[in-house]
């Protein structure tokens, strides 16, 4: 897969350097998850002096950004298909945590116009797709909002970031503020960690942390608790229910364990399925259906097979992390169908295990999470034995 590109176009790319060695940004880039590429427009003034810049028509202070050096910085960049071009300027709209996940899971590449001086020449506007400020205050230049869209983006690719659950419950993500965050030792200073972290008990942690972010945002930032409640409203009063279809497919080989639905099964030949975590693929199948409810991609974004934390994972405890998501976006799951495609072994003695597996990891009962076993009727890799697959749909309503 390419590298995510960012193109800056700008009259101080000597400020985007510190980029290259900040943290899990600059490894981003060491590691070619994402590519920097720099193009100042004096670079392609055409006169002697490589003047960028020109006295306004009409008379008025300061001075404007002409537009021959900006445009032909633009067109020298080479283009992907599904690129965006983004003006940094205090008249655009203001930049949400939106904004960046939908740029870094729906383009490959930006484009950042960074102003300097007085103003743009209002033709350069022509070039942009979208024009984003920072916040209602004016700045030398567009280097720090174009820096600041730059590391939020990053930060959002596959692999930058080494737990994906950090990146789907901080704040803004779903316009709530994120929960408050404890760690070692459990009491400081006479200040204790609250209970409910340290019991083990995931629904109870996870509706707490809700209780806190629905809290901190009222009291923190009643705009934003306005926002939610009303979208919370919206959408119940337009949709309420969503279904999600999943599919999964791993290979058969020798050495691997047979894992289907957090049961382990014998294959008369030995046989396992190869893959980064355990390779269930039953449970895999039902962990995309749930993000294709929430219409969030499917798993290898939020567990990329690159990253070798996930390496022989149980997948049971992904679907944890998923379904605390779907809580946390609003909904619950009311049902799961799967059906798992395999010529051997014979599942229909442990299908009733698998159920259970899956209902108390979502916390629904056994009754409506369903899985059926088929055979491929020898066709087909399921059927010449070269893998196992499985399909799965998810039925999400509100709560």
């Amino acid at each position: 897969m390419a590298p995510y590109r960012l193109d800056v176009v700008s009259l101080a790319p000597q400020a985007f350097a510190p980029l290259l060695e900040l943290g899990v940004i600059g490894r981003a880039f060491g590691s070619d998850i994402a590519e920097l590429h720099l193009h100042n427009p004096r670079d392609f003034a055409t006169d002697r002096y490589r003047k960028v810049d020109d006295e306004p028509y009409g008379g008025g202070a300061g001075m404007v950004l002409k537009p021959e050096p900006v445009f032909a910085a633009v067109e020298s960049i080479p283009r992907r298909s599904s690129a965006r071009v983004l003006l940094m300027s205090p008249q655009g709209r203001p930049l949400h945590q939106a904004d960046l996940q939908r740029w870094a899971h729906d383009h490959d590449q930006l484009v950042l116009l960074c102003g300097h001086y007085e103003g743009f020449d209002e033709r350069i506007r022509s070039l942009v797709d979208e024009e984003v400020s920072a916040g209602d205050f004016v700045l030398t230049g567009g280097e720090l909002p174009a820096m600041t869209v730059i590391n939020g983006v990053v930060r959002l690719l596959p692999g930058t970031v080494g737990t994906a659950q950090s990146l789907v419950e901080e704040s803004h993500s779903a316009l709530l503020l994120e929960h408050p965050h404890y760690t070692r030792p459990a009491e400081f200073q006479g200040m204790a960690v609250p209970a409910v972290l340290r019991s083990g008990n995931h629904a109870a942690i996870e509706t707490w942390r809700q209780q806190q972010r629905e809290q901190r945002t009222r009291d923190r930032r009643p705009d934003l608790y306005a926002r939610w409640r009303m979208a919370r409203d919206d959408a119940g009063a337009a949709m309420q229910m969503r279904i999600g279809n999943g599919y999964d497919i791993h290979r058969l080989v020798q050495g691997r364990a047979l894992i289907l639905g957090g049961v382990t099964l014998e294959h008369p030949d030995g046989l396992g399925l190869d893959g980064h975590s355990d390779a269930d693929v039953l449970v895999h199948a039902v962990m995309d259906a749930l993000l294709g409810a929430l219409s969030l991609g499917d798993i290898g974004k939020y567990f990329p097979p690159t990253d070798p934390q996930w390496k022989g994972a149980d997948s049971l405890q992904l679907l944890e992390q998923l379904v605390a998501l779907v809580t946390q976006r609003g909904w619950q799951v009311v049902n799961v169908d799967a059906v798992v495609i395999a010529e051997r072994p014979k599942l229909k003695p442990h299908i009733e295990a698998m159920r259970g597996n899956i209902a108390t990891r979502i916390g629904i009962a056994a009754d409506a999470v369903g899985v059926k076993a088929t055979t491929n009727e020898r066709l087909g890799p399921e059927g010449r034995e070269e893998g196992i697959s499985c399909q799965a749909v998810v039925l999400l309503g509100q709560p």
